[in-house]
């Protein structure tokens, strides 16, 4: 609801982020005065003479933990100013910042105040939760723990957030557009073909009378594709950038099908709740949100089908992954993909005007699931509710096992086939919380599913033997990298933009000492290497538990290095220095 005293917290845990993850960022340094019982006392005064006092935990990972109560900021300046807004003006003054960043970052973040003010007022209890379907759980989710400004959708209007927000959990039917063979493409993997992807999807009926619109327009069926598209992208994007198209009868708006969907976290993926087996649809969302427009990128589009075949080959040949760490794979099956006829052809185009008619049809989680099994995004683990119970407590609770045990479950789950893809096949996944299903049985992590290949599987740029069959067009469009950046996407997707959050939640609420988490992380690693001594080259080429690694920062991105330019590629994320790695051997000594 959005009521005065909603909005006032929402604000004050705004500011409480905004102070954790820029000290992490070293967007602002404070100054410690004081420390009793492991709780430091901090001082920051701006330019103006603003102070901000708090207090923090110093956590591992170069990080601090803020506690937001004891929040309090001295000031003279104008207090009908939300007091997250104030702290964005004094960093603007420290960090140079432009007033054309500045004025965009507020509009990200009153949007996310605006959010948070409605999210603030649900009340489905941790208890509630753990038994909650996995698509519905989505929209109890409250965003990105990392990126300050997490919900700013740039693009929506409020109606547009009451109707199509995930945490609004509204269910929408998808609108259909038929689009001529002439400008549209379709691939999908070998065993998948259109006519079976679109009468699944949309059913006999449907399809019939698709046809028979078409053919009242003295048009050919047989000329045109049946494509998905979600009625903003259509009012929004293609209505006025494919009019053309449109008049001419390339493009023809069909109505909408009788499935209704649920919107995810990513806002741009929907789960079928009509039929949960159907497959999982992404569609392109010209809205930006979280560093990127969530547009769809025409030639990963394209090339989804082939990626997700090489990631399946790799797993049925790998008795290892297939058969002991059971980890499945949520192939993009199928694709379309529509080029703009004018953008296409302007050299150094905005990355948005690439990226505006497509769709991926992804494998349902619900057929990737066995009996007794039930799947939560890791990103449910960072969950706390209103009652300040955290998700994870309660799944510990009813999994009958210590904190500790839950905890090494937990670890033997995830790392040993993220770590073994890129250690024995030079490829990683983004193992952050919304690209990484948990499965559990009986309340405690059994094995994990990844999803999110077409935007975030990466390979080694070195010679590697099992790279050596990739075909030209996916050494082309897949993202390469040098060993380090290679192990980012689990030192940083993972261990910081994740297990960073969760550490904190078990130390505060289980009891779970913060050095205890990050050693079982490290053991399970060292107990994968013990298993594999023939790939020790790739222990020290890939090295996971080296002394510090690169900095990377989020918010820092968009705030001070990249702003609000409309480059021709999708933004990456800032490197700021260096972190101290928790799973270094020295730092594990220091633990015990």
């Amino acid at each position: 609801m959005l009521n005065e005293e909603n909005w006032r917290k929402a604000d004050r845990n705004l500011l409480s982020k905004m102070l954790q993850e820029f000290i992490y960022e070293e967007i602002f340094i404070p100054e410690m005065i004081s420390e009793e019982n492991g709780v430091l006392t901090y001082e920051w005064m701006d330019r103006k003479g603003s102070v901000y006092r708090f207090r923090a935990r110093k956590r591992m990972f170069d990080s601090v933990s803020v506690l937001s109560e004891t929040v309090e900021v001295l000031s003279d300046e104008n207090r009908s100013m939300p007091s997250s807004m104030r702290f964005l003006f004094s960093i603007r003054e420290e960090a140079d910042m432009t007033g054309s960043t500045a004025g965009h970052l507020v509009r990200e973040y009153l949007h996310t105040l605006l959010a948070d003010t409605v999210i603030s007022d649900k009340s489905k209890t941790a208890e509630e939760l753990v038994e909650l379907d996995y698509a519905e759980l989505e929209g109890e989710m409250t965003g990105h723990p990392w990126i300050t400004y997490n919900k700013g959708r740039i693009g929506f209007g409020y109606e547009d957030y009451l109707r199509f927000a995930p945490e609004k959990q509204e269910k929408v039917q998808i609108s259909w557009i038929a689009v001529h063979r002439n400008i549209g493409t379709f691939h999908s993997v070998e065993d998948v073909c259109y006519d079976e992807v679109i009468g699944q999807e949309l059913g006999g009926p449907a399809v019939d009378d698709f046809i028979k619109t078409l053919e009242n327009k003295s048009l050919k069926p047989e000329e045109y594709y049946f494509m998905p598209v979600h009625i903003w992208q259509w009012n929004h994007s293609i209505v006025p950038m494919f009019a053309g198209e449109i008049a001419e009868n390339s493009i023809v708006p069909l109505g909408e099908g009788a499935d209704v969907y649920l919107p995810q976290q990513s806002i741009r993926t929907f789960v079928n709740m009509s039929d949960k087996e159907k497959f999982h649809v992404k569609l392109p969302m010209s809205i930006l949100n979280t560093l990127v427009y969530r547009g769809l990128p025409g030639e990963r589009t394209v090339i989804a089908p082939e990626v997700t075949a090489f990631m399946k080959d790799i797993l049925e040949g790998d008795a290892y992954l297939k058969d002991e760490c059971r980890v499945g794979l949520l192939g993009e099956v199928a694709t379309m993909n529509v080029d703009h006829p004018v953008f296409s052809e302007v050299d150094g185009v905005p990355y948005q005007y690439q990226e505006l008619l497509g769709v991926v049809w992804r494998e349902s989680i619900y057929k990737a699931l066995e009996t007794c099994e039930h799947a939560i995004t890791l990103a449910a683990l960072l969950h706390v509710d209103h009652e300040d119970t955290p998700f994870v407590s309660k799944l510990i609770e009813k999994s009958g096992l210590t904190a500790e045990e839950w905890v090494k479950r937990l670890m033997h789950a995830l790392l040993p086939p993220l770590v073994h893809f890129m250690y024995q096949y030079g490829t990683v996944f983004s193992p952050h919380g919304q690209n990484t299903v948990l499965v559990l049985k009986d309340f405690i992590p059994e094995r994990i599913i990844m999803k999110d290949f077409v935007d975030d599987v990466n390979i080694s740029d070195r010679p590697l033997p099992e790279l050596g069959t990739l075909s030209d067009n996916l050494k082309a469009v897949l993202r390469t990298e040098e060993p380090e950046g290679l192990t980012q996407f689990i030192l940083t997707g993972l261990f910081i933009c994740h297990f960073r959050y969760l550490a904190d939640i078990l130390e505060d609420y289980e009891g779970l000492p913060e050095s205890g988490f990050w050693q079982m992380a490290r053991e399970e690693i060292l107990t994968y290497q013990g298993r594999f001594p023939h790939l020790n080259d790739r222990f020290e080429l890939f090295d996971l538990l080296r002394p510090t690694f690169t900095k990377l920062a989020l918010n820092r991105n968009r705030m001070l290095d990249y702003g609000y330019e409309d480059g021709d590629d999708r933004p990456h994320a800032s490197e700021h220095g260096e972190v101290t790695n928790a799973l270094h051997r020295q730092e594990a000594a220091k633990m015990n």
